[in-house]
């Protein structure tokens, strides 16, 4: 490909995604998302003071416990500071492209979801070193311990599956 042809892609990019609506929800969506996620981490480093207590328990099935995730997803690849940031920012690159032509609601709140969790671990890995977990449903036989973008992670995934589930269903119907 050329990079007339790259501009050229780029150009018919901006024009479509400027006037979809659903680029500019999913883009406050993603804003939401990572708001919140920073908000908990704020109020329990600073808040609560969760890293001096280590854990507060609140019930039988929920505790707040201070974790420096210094991994991906569940403690995966522990110590990768850098390559997990570029992988981060690549994902979330791509990920904002196809929301620019994204044209059903169900697929652009699941990439808002994706892109929020994203970036706000991205913020926690290159602010701190570690992302900052602290949601335990150990109760619950639930082994990790995890933040509200790791949630947001996992609603989007979520939302993903469900959409090509009914974008499969409405084509089998039509077709």
């Amino acid at each position: 490909m050329t990079p007339a042809e790259i501009i050229a892609q780029a150009k018919d990019w901006q024009r479509e995604a400027r006037g979809n609506r659903l680029f500019w929800y999913g883009l406050a969506g993603a804003a939401v998302v990572i708001a919140l996620d920073q908000a908990t981490k704020l109020w329990i480093l600073h808040g609560v003071n969760l890293p001096e207590l280590g854990k507060i328990e609140i019930s039988g099935i929920f505790d707040l416990t201070y974790v420096e995730n210094r991994g991906a997803s569940f403690g995966m690849l522990h110590g990768a500071r850098w390559p997990l940031a570029i992988i981060a920012i690549g994902v979330s690159l791509g990920l904002g492209w196809w929301l620019g032509r994204i044209r059903r609601p169900i697929a652009a709140a699941a990439v808002a979801c994706i892109i929020g969790g994203a970036l706000g671990n991205l913020y926690d890995r290159l602010a701190y070193g570690f992302v900052v977990d602290f949601l335990d449903f150990s109760g619950l036989y639930f082994p990790w311990v995890f933040n509200v973008a790791d949630a947001a992670i996992n609603v989007g995934i979520a939302f993903l599956l469900l959409d090509a589930w009914r974008s499969g269903r409405a084509e089998k119907q039509t077709g």
